[in-house]
Parts: structure tokens; sequence; C-alpha cells
């Protein structure tokens, strides 16, 4: 008998992550389904979700272990924007792309009723905020210093304040609209306003 040809060998793992990343977008979208139509978070199961997105409940731990808290922090990943990605060519530049991305964040989370919902849920349960937090807010505060250390490096930025103030300075006017005072203005042009004000203060020689 003639052995499997490699290309028959492959084919099988080419398909098995088709399926797995359709099977997640349709327990994601299950979970957007099930909002919308009026369910409460709490009254969402892993077994509704399951049903809902034509799966086993066993898919969706497999790909969630966590439960029921991790697969919500997905679906709030899946609702907003994609992360910044500063280019790198610029500080000023990088510092207006990942300003821009908290200004499109805050319209969209007012414009969203689920993705409202979904971000009050994880604020109000303390452990999951925690995970929220150590998931996605750690890494986009990173890529935020990453962007000052290279300021500061190069001389566009002063060296003499701590880089987590130096962060808050840009990113705090842009939060307190976004956060704090829903009712503020979200204009084009925000993100570049900011970032030019706050750098005129924080260039060395100040």
């Amino acid at each position: 008998m003639n052995p499997t040809p490699p290309a028959a060998e492959a084919a099988p793992a080419r398909r098995g992550r088709p399926r797995s990343e359709a099977a997640e977008r349709a327990i994601v979208e299950g979970v957007l389904r099930l909002l919308e139509e009026g369910t409460s978070i709490d009254a969402i199961s892993i077994e509704g979700v399951a049903r809902l997105a034509g799966v086993g409940k066993a898919t969706v731990y497999r790909r969630w272990p966590g439960g029921k808290d991790e697969l919500l922090l997905a679906v709030v990943d899946a609702l907003e924007e994609p992360p910044a990605q500063p280019r790198g060519d610029s500080v000023r530049d990088d510092l207006v792309t990942l300003l821009e991305w908290y200004r499109r964040v805050g319209m969209a989370k007012r414009q969203s009723a689920v993705l409202r919902t979904m971000t009050s849920h994880v604020k109000s349960h303390p452990k999951l905020w925690q995970q929220y937090h150590d998931s996605v807010i750690k890494a986009r505060r990173e890529t935020l210093h990453g962007v000052l250390r290279r300021g500061v490096a190069s001389g566009e930025l002063r060296d003499d304040i701590d880089l987590g103030l130096l962060g808050e300075l840009f990113t705090g006017p842009m939060l307190t609209r976004t956060v704090l005072h829903e009712s503020k203005d979200l204009p084009d042009g925000l993100a570049e306003q900011i970032v030019d004000s706050v750098l005129d203060g924080v260039r060395p020689g100040r």
C-alpha cells in the first residue's frame, strides 16, 4: 500500500484552524445577540451561548478555560477598536495615533449600548476588572511608555519626569472626556490638540 501523500496528511490541519476561528466568532456573536435581545449579563450562561452558537460547552471552555468571565472579556475586546500600532517614525505622531485610538473608543462607547453595558459590567466586578487590567490595559500602557522612552532617549522629551506621570499628562485629558465627562465633545483633531499642548510643556529646556 502506498503511503499517504504529505499533502493529504497536512490537509486536516489546514481545515482545523478555520473551523476553530469560525466557532470562536459564532460564540462571541452569540453573546452579542443575547445582549441585543435584552438578555442581562447575569442571565447569560455558557450553556445558552453554546446552544446559540451551535457548539458544545466543551468548545467554549476549551477556548476560554476561565468560563463566562473570560468569555465576556473576549467580547469586550471584540467590540473595541483594534489596538493602536505606533509606526515609530515620529514620537509626536505616535502619541497622536495612541490618543486618537482612545477618542475612537470613547465615541464607540457612546454609540453602542452593548459596549457600554459590557464595560460597566467589567468595571463593577473587581476580579473581572483586574483581569481586564492585566490583559488589556497594561499592554496599552506599555505601548505608550515605549513611545515615551523613545522620546526621552532622542531628547524630544524631558528626562526628569516620571514615566508614569508623563504618560498620564498625555492620556489624562482624553480619558477625562471619554470616561468621566461623557457629555464633552470628542471632535476631530482633539488628539493633535492635546499632544501638541502637552509637548510644549515637556520638551527639554522647560
